[in-house]
């Protein structure tokens, strides 16, 4: 089994280390200096612009597709009360189904069902990226980042958005109401939440090579609130390989149960060479006739 086990950590682990990863934390530097002191203040005050331009320095050639994705770290999608306030029959049917009980505080405004309902739609994330490199734009490619299933048997095709952030707190995104739920990707991507605190979420594709030295100039919205609670925000642009994104933790799970064995067999090999069980006796013979009398 060692033998068996350490040959395929070594081969995830080299697989998940030709994925190239480009991270950028950005929500500290996208604070005006004189607001570094009062970032909760920042970011809840919509006169001041949130708009923020970063560079990334392409490391390694970048083979297409290249996935966008957005980390926040410290944020707890796993809490009970915030995994809870949702109605999945509402977001499959729309107001067929106007029990928004299981959404509150974000079930009602104003005595009309809000659609989508609940904490999860209300913190949608609204941080928004563009790309250029050079002079040219890198087009970013938005359509089938949700799972297929969840656009297809989760998210109505004839539900749309209603009341969605129209009372006296506002929390992320907007939807536009003329969408259908399940044409409006961002929402399910989201909606799928994270079973631990620092989690990525799929923003786009980026369908053109990057090439080494290669400098991408980055123009965000720094909308989001984590502010308020201490969370992170970074910027992740990776490609993949044949076992997905970079993750080293199957191959040194391999490696680690692989050496184990070896250590194990060794150890048993040992102990046998050292008080080997002793061979039975080829003289005995078996006297079948003096059992019987």
């Amino acid at each position: 089994m060692g033998v068996i086990f350490i040959p395929i950590g070594l081969l995830c682990l080299h697989a998940s280390e030709s994925v190239v990863e480009i991270v950028d934390r950005y929500d500290t530097d996208c604070v005006p200096d004189h607001l570094k002191g009062q970032k909760v203040a920042y970011i809840k005050d919509s006169s001041v612009s949130k708009n923020c331009t970063r560079y990334l320095k392409v490391p390694q050639n970048m083979k297409a597709p290249i996935y966008v994705y957005y980390q926040l770290d410290n944020y707890y999608q796993n809490h009970r009360r915030y995994v809870k306030s949702r109605s999945d029959k509402q977001l499959l049917h729309g107001l067929k189904y106007n029990d928004t009980s299981s959404c509150n505080p974000e079930g009602e405004n104003n005595g009309l069902p809000i659609v989508p309902c609940g904490l999860i739609a209300w913190s949608l994330f609204n941080d928004t990226y563009s790309f250029f490199r050079g002079i040219d734009a890198l087009k970013v490619n938005r359509k089938n980042i949700a799972w297929r299933s969840d656009r297809e048997h989760k998210f109505g095709k004839h539900v749309y958005p209603s009341n969605f952030q129209s009372g006296s707190l506002i929390g992320g995104a907007t939807l536009d109401p003329k969408v259908p739920l399940s044409d409006q990707e961002d929402l399910i991507v989201w909606m799928r939440t994270a079973a631990l605190p620092n989690f990525r979420k799929l923003y786009g594709r980026i369908e053109e090579d990057l090439n080494e030295d290669d400098l991408i100039m980055v123009k965000l919205a720094n909308n989001y609130n984590t502010y308020s609670f201490g969370g992170r925000k970074k910027l992740v642009l990776s490609t993949t390989s044949w076992i997905g994104g970079r993750n080293n933790f199957l191959g040194m799970s391999y490696i680690a149960v692989g050496s184990s064995f070896i250590f194990l067999a060794f150890v048993f090999l040992l102990l046998h060479v050292k008080n080997p069980r002793p061979y039975g006796d080829t003289n005995l013979s078996w006297n079948w006739k003096g059992m019987s009398n």
